[in-house]
């Protein structure tokens, strides 16, 4: 009898669709059982094959090929993950790595393919989401064109070639750009060759490619945003909304570059200026305000978000980085002297290595001279301010206590590599940090050659001289306040020191020992020195550890007014002690001229270093890098340099990935949202640009005129779109066909952001200090907050302290001091972002705890009353304090109604204040602190002291001001309330 091959068996399976009837039985097709005959006759059972089988052969070519280019792959990205790429542990004892396991099953032993018979097979079902569910999780759920080639798959008989079949296949793809299946992107390579040649379909991978050629879309006499805009509109049907009037345009204007809002003086100015001539009054405004310093307070903020800005270093310390507000600083000054993008990248990635080569050149190429440069802090001013721009890669939170130093050493460097690729790449580079990305063009290859350009960057608190344009303001003040919390604590270490040398030296003596000072006893013998915190009780070892503690926090607190920088530099990688994050410096003995060595690293994991690697870039946008060599995708594997080729290449002109980026963050804090709503993932999984041309448009503009971000500013502010309403006559029609308003039919309506509402009230009150730059400030924050125990390793953190006086309390938000473990209430509320993540998107949801907050607050009942005992101060009348609220709060006059309701509230609520007792607040001056000894477990108690309540200059509060001033400030609480005075429309 003639022998079937498996491949013979299947095809003839398919000729007769006999399937498993206990299975299928309906499948079963009863007009070709007559075939089975034939199994009686191997003569006749050959001819059967000849005969029905050799039309077959080229189809079969092709279901494998199909098999292999598009099944195998799903398999291994969807499935294998759990059923095969660890033998030891399958999944419901379920192997998928080939076509035997599959027929035999799992656990339950049934086949999880029926060869020809797709719906009866479970692998199918699962896919599918009948009955079974796989893959379990929705966003990883197949797409209907997956699940159909799993279909046709099993449907032609599961065929499944040798890897011999399966490389010839593949190969022959290779040589094919573009096909059917999608589009190759050339990169460094992936760990597979399945990787490596993968295809994507083009919209999926639109920010890996060049710039589309936009010169002629636009014609001479329009305006390239309007243009764009309309063509959108025009396609869907719609007509864009008409223009917004005066007085909406300029609020809008205002906030959006200054984040401050107009006075009802501005406000009038401009609306007569308008009725004479529109286009000159708007340009007019645009550049007022483009050259207010305020400008860089509103914009930097925007880049501090993505850039993760805080004072502290976060985790169970949290020390404080206390020259952290210099690199603050400079991202203002930068945007107030519109320093032009491609320039700020190259000083916050490589601003130490600009420093270093200046350094070189005026000294000859002397190594020593630039070595003793880093050491003594010699540099110009201009050296100074590149290298606080480099404090942009020590804002990740960081802290190496209870960690092992190569673990330690990884948390950095993979959260710089992460930084560095969201802020300027709008690219989530830790998708690719533990295998090859599984939507995207990037290699696992070349995430850790940018982790080896970063190999040899280390963090130092740098001697760098302050710039003539830094603030040094209350620098006299802080330190002195600083001083007296560090010598209270030094005073207490001293006297539980003074006891526990007290009873050494009655030890020594007892034991007929010769007395050895305890900074000399290390090396002593346990047996010839006194036990460790000998004469000590549990309440002295807690206490004694609680000021050691503070006595680190208060010294590092008084780097803040040193010409000090939170900078890196190159070198060897140090030994570090396991507290380096509450003082780290360079280290003078470091090896200069190292080239440190990289891995690609095994599942991301330190332990498990795979192929070598050194520095690189991003392949998959297709732009080499600055260095020479055979691979155009490797940097110099010099130490000195990895970094500002790194930079370079990121803002090279040709980088799609960065122009795309920078012009989509400015177009989306003018419109709202973004064009490419996913601002810091332009990844198939991110959310693809609502008007793709204008984004390449705007990017080619940007670099064409010198990286300008004012200009741009201006570009976007002059369009008809930028000027359009908040409403739209078809706004029904408009809420069903475009709900999310990607159209830009009209203009979106936003709320005021944390600092901006803070800010405002501020301005409004008359109490805003305009002062730029400088240390952090301190405002009040909710008093429970501020004196709660938090915790940090070992201790608790100081109470938070307010600044002493209103005027250095009441300076714009972004100068406030900010805690990453003790966010300000308030703020954190009305959407301030954790500074541990870079936040693309400020969250706007309206929750219940900000409608009791603003109602209930001390901050808004200061605010109040601020703008209270302003009306007072002008006008006696009631009726002439409504209008001047309204004109303060809302920038118009109220109408009638308004007026004479607002006339008859504050009637019935000076009645009601006149009825009312107010109780005086009091600031605690020392409280008691209750801790858990370590090594006792027994409780103890010690005595934290708050100074700037000595002579501290509150805000003015209810219990001091009048019936009248109280029922006036509920009013303005009602004003500020208002969705008028809370939104920007």
């Amino acid at each position: 009898m003639i022998k079937l091959t498996d491949q013979e068996r299947f095809s003839l399976h398919r000729i007769t669709h006999v399937t498993d009837p206990i299975r299928s039985p309906r499948r079963v097709d009863r007009s070709n059982l007559w075939l089975l005959k034939f199994w009686l006759c191997p003569a006749l059972v050959a001819f059967a094959l000849v005969s029905a089988l050799s039309p077959q052969l080229s189809a079969s070519e092709a279901d494998e090929k199909h098999f292999t280019l598009r099944v195998l792959p799903l398999l291994r990205t969807k499935c294998l993950g759990c059923h095969g790429n660890d033998a030891e542990d399958l999944k419901g004892d379920f192997d998928m790595r080939s076509r035997d396991v599959l027929l035999k099953g799992g656990e339950s032993e049934e086949a999880a393919v029926i060869p020809g018979d797709p719906d009866a097979s479970p692998l199918y079902q699962a896919v599918r989401w009948d009955g079974l569910e796989m893959p379990p999780k929705e966003n990883d759920r197949l797409t209907k064109e997956q699940i159909e080639d799993v279909h046709a798959w099993i449907k032609s008989g599961a065929l499944w070639p040798d890897e011999e079949k399966q490389k010839q296949h593949r190969e022959s793809q290779w040589a094919d750009p573009s096909n059917e299946d999608g589009v190759l992107v050339r990169t460094s390579g992936g760990l597979s060759d399945d990787w490596t040649y993968r295809r994507y379909q083009p919209e999926d991978v639109w920010a890996f490619q060049p710039l589309s050629d936009t010169a002629s879309d636009v014609p001479n006499d329009a305006h390239p945003i309007d243009h764009y805009h309309q063509q959108r509109l025009n396609e869907a049907g719609f007509e864009p909304a008409p223009q917004a009037d005066a007085r909406t345009l300029i609020r809008r204007a205002t906030y959006d570059l200054v984040g401050l809002p107009p006075t009802a003086e501005d406000i009038d100015a401009f609306q007569k200026a308008w009725s004479n001539d529109p286009g000159a009054a708007w340009t007019a405004l645009i550049d007022r305000l483009l050259a207010s310093p305020h400008y860089g307070e509103r914009w930097g903020q925007h880049w501090l978000d993505i850039a993760r800005y805080a004072d502290t270093g976060g985790y169970s310390n949290d020390y404080e980085r206390s020259n952290a507000w210099r690199y603050r600083d400079y991202v203002i000054r930068s945007f107030n002297e519109d320093k032009p993008y491609d320039q700020f990248v190259v000083e916050q990635l490589a601003g130490d290595e600009l420093a270093d080569e200046s350094v070189r050149q005026k000294n000859g190429g002397d190594e020593e001279k630039v070595r003793n440069a880093r050491l003594e802090g010699k540099y110009t001013q201009q050296e100074a301010e590149w290298l606080v721009a480099t404090g942009f890669l020590r804002m990740g939170p960081w802290d190496n206590a209870m960690t092992k130093e190569p673990q330690a050493r990884q948390i950095f460097i993979d959260d710089v590599v992460n930084s560095v690729g969201q802020t300027f790449l709008s690219t989530t580079m830790r998708c690719f940090k533990c295998h090859d990305h599984k939507f995207d063009p990037l290699p696992m290859r070349d995430y850790y050659r940018m982790y080896a350009a970063f190999q040899g960057t280390q963090m130092a608190e740098r001697n760098v001289p302050f710039c003539d344009d830094e603030s040094q303001q209350n620098f006299e003040s802080g330190r002195e306040h600083v001083q007296k919390l560090r010598d209270f604590a030094v005073r207490e270490k001293n006297r539980i020191k003074a006891k526990e040398e007290e009873a050494a030296v009655a030890w020594f003596k007892e034991n007929k020992k010769t007395y050895v000072a305890e900074k000399d006893r290390k090396n002593v013998a346990d047996e010839d020195k006194p036990p460790r915190h000998h004469g000590l009780d549990y309440v002295d070892e807690g206490q004694l550890k609680v000021r050691q503690q503070d006595e680190w926090i208060w010294n590092r607190r008084l780097e803040r007014y040193e010409p000090m920088a939170q900078s890196v530099y190159n070198a060897a990688t140090p030994k570090i002690p396991g507290n380096a994050a509450r003082k780290l410096r360079i280290d003078p003995k470091a090896d200069l001229n190292v080239k440190p060595v990289s891995y690609i690293l095994m599942g991301g994991a330190v332990e498990a270093p795979g192929e070598k690697v050194t520095p690189g870039i991003l392949s998959g946008i297709g732009l080499p890098s600055l260095a020479q060599g055979d691979d155009p995708w490797l940097l110099t594997n010099e130490i000195n340099g990895r970094r500002m080729q790194l930079a370079k290449w990121i803002a090279n002109p040709d980088n799609s990935l960065t122009t795309r980026s920078i012009v989509n963050r400015i177009w989306q804090h003018h419109f709202v949202f973004p064009i490419a709503r996913n601002p810091n993932n332009f990844g198939a999984k991110g959310l693809k640009p609502t008007h793709p041309r204008l984004l390449d448009w705007l990017a080619r503009d940007f670099v064409e005129n010198g990286w300008q971000m004012k200009r741009l500013h201006r570009l976007i502010m002059t369009s008809k779109a930028y000027q359009q309403a908040g409403r739209h006559p078809q706004l029904k029609e408009l809420q069903t066909d475009d709900p999310t308003n990607e159209l830009l039919a009209y203009f979106p309506v936003r709320r005021l952001t944390a600092e901006e509402l803070r800010d405002t009230m501020l301005t409004v009150t008359g109490e805003l200090n305009p002062e730029l730059g400088g240390v952090p400030t301190m405002p009040e924050i909710n008093m429970e907050v501020a004196l709660q125990p938090r915790m940090i390793q070992f201790s608790i953190a100081p109470a938070y302290q307010p600044s002493p006086t209103p005027s250095e309390r009441n300076r714009r938000t972004i100068y406030a001091y900010r805690v990453r473990g003790q966010a300000d209430p308030f703020l954190e509320l009305f959407n301030q972002p954790n500074p541990n993540d870079s936040c693309e998107e400020r969250d706007v949801a309206a929750v219940t705890p900000q409608v009791f907050t603003l109602l209930n607050s001390d901050m808004i009942t200061d605010r109040s009353i601020a703008l209270a005992q302003r009306l007072a101060k002008d006008s006696k009348e009631l009726s002439e304090q409504v209008d001047e609220a309204f004109l303060a709060a809302l920038g118009r006059k109220p109408s009638e109604k308004e007026q004479s309701r607002m006339v008859e509230y504050l009637e019935e609520m000076v009645e009601y204040h006149h009825t009312q007792t107010v109780e005086k607040t009091e600031y605690p001056k020392r409280i008691k602190r209750s801790l858990v000894e370590e090594f006792s477990g027994r409780p103890f108690e010690y005595e934290e002291i708050l100074p700037v309540f000595e002579n501290y200059e509150s805000d003015t509060k209810a219990a001091e001001v009048l019936a009248s001033t109280r029922a006036l400030a509920d009013l303005c609480l009602l004003l500020f309330n208002s969705n008028e005075f809370m939104y920007v429309y």
